[in-house]
């Protein structure tokens, strides 16, 4: 594959991560009106597809070290295909939720093989340029997704927006089916046998160097899908916001993404993973730390909260290559299960933030307030504790 089409394959697979968490976030408050049931019941839609996205890492991580990458994508993304369409006909909770789980193993699959094709293909420094250039193609993705899900749940209600997503997973198979070339030349035949799968693991668990960016990157995601699990209920129950008009004030916020991208990008040359990765964790800690100061000044507006996600989204912008670049550099012949494990540890932070946000909700700004904080100042602590680690890489 050229560079310009690896890069828009790879954008391709990552977009559909933001675009599953995104495009429905202004339907939740109706989802829950149709279906009769609490905010945190119909949460379960994110909550469990975070789950199955973080759990099915570890299998389809080794599969494409086993399989070669592209069989196993094509695989993922029908199955991501079908599953949409599932959802969208879901006649009720139990089956939307159970619908999205499996959506969740399919678009798992996605990120974690484009992760790997990036490790097979770059450097470390080189690859985390280019995941920083792709993640500012795919913020469009959480940018646009969210204003055209408002107007489909204005329009049609929210079944439109699985429709949506099926469209979008339909889009990237056909480019993966007549694109892509296989990127994995060391394939692993003992990949997916247990012994070899365990020893493979361990030994990723054993590398400090791995944890030096696993972990700030676990928390940096979750210190995002604060808001991804949060604002619809705060902007449009608490605040008063019209679901048409909540796409584009979650748009603003995610513009900081963007930002932060650009923002890595330019510095990685000049200044490296780990002193980038130390800014963005910096630029986190004021943001949230500022957003719950406000709040509990008394402070009550859609622009705090917007202000506030577009500081924290910023940090995530330019934590985030780091992390995922810097997590795999170690592991050359692994590079799948390390992308999993990554993607695991990931996904399980964002499920615990998600559900603290759900259960927490009391009709004011102060729960979620009080949660970005926390998980920045973690963020932020872990970083600097783990970064020797990531020096003796």
């Amino acid at each position: 594959m050229t560079p310009t089409t690896l890069l828009w394959l790879v954008t391709g697979c990552l977009m559909l991560q933001p675009l599953s968490t995104d495009l429905y976030l202004a339907s939740l408050p109706g989802m829950a009106n149709d279906f009769g049931v609490t905010p945190a019941a119909v949460q379960q839609t994110l909550s469990l597809f975070v789950f199955g996205f973080g759990t099915a890492q570890l299998v389809s991580g080794p599969l494409s070290d086993r399989f070669g990458r592209r069989p196993v994508l094509i695989g993922g993304l029908a199955l991501y295909l079908l599953s949409g369409l599932a959802c969208a006909a879901a006649p009720g909770l139990d089956w939307l939720v159970l619908a999205r789980f499996v959506q969740a193993i399919g678009c798992c699959t996605a990120v974690v093989v484009a992760r790997a094709i990036i490790r097979d293909a770059y450097s470390p420094a080189e690859g985390a340029r280019v995941l920083a250039k792709a993640s500012s193609l795919l913020a469009l993705a959480p940018i646009l997704g969210p204003i055209l899900g408002g107007y489909l749940q204005v329009a049609f209600g929210w079944r439109a927006a699985f429709l949506a997503l099926a469209l979008a997973g339909l889009t990237v198979w056909i480019a993966a089916l007549r694109r892509m070339k296989e990127s994995n030349r060391k394939l692993n035949p003992d990949a997916m046998r247990l012994a070899s799968l365990g020893r493979t693991y361990l030994d990723v668990i054993r590398t400090p160097a791995f944890w030096a960016y696993a972990l700030p990157g676990a928390m940096s995601y979750a210190s995002i899908f604060v808001f991804i699990s949060g604002t619809p209920f705060v902007l449009i129950r608490v605040l008063g916001i019209a679901p048409q008009y909540y796409g584009y004030l979650f748009a603003f916020g995610v513009c900081g993404y963007l930002s932060g991208t650009l923002i890595c990008r330019r510095l990685l040359g000049s200044m490296g993973i780990e002193r980038v990765l130390k800014l963005g964790t910096t630029i986190g800690l004021l943001g949230g730390l500022s957003f719950l100061g406000l709040v509990l000044a008394d402070v009550r507006h859609w622009t705090l909260v917007v202000a506030a996600q577009f500081t924290v989204m910023t940090a995530h912008g330019v934590n985030f290559p780091c992390a995922q670049s810097g997590s795999l550099a170690p592991f050359a012949k692994q590079a799948g299960a390390a992308a999993g494990l990554f993607g695991c540890l990931t996904m399980y932070a964002a499920l615990l933030a998600g559900t603290w946000v759900g259960r927490s909700h009391d009709g004011t700004l102060l729960p979620m307030a009080t949660i970005s904080a926390t998980v920045t100042v973690m963020l932020f602590t872990l970083t600097r504790l783990m970064a020797r680690h990531g020096r003796t890489a």
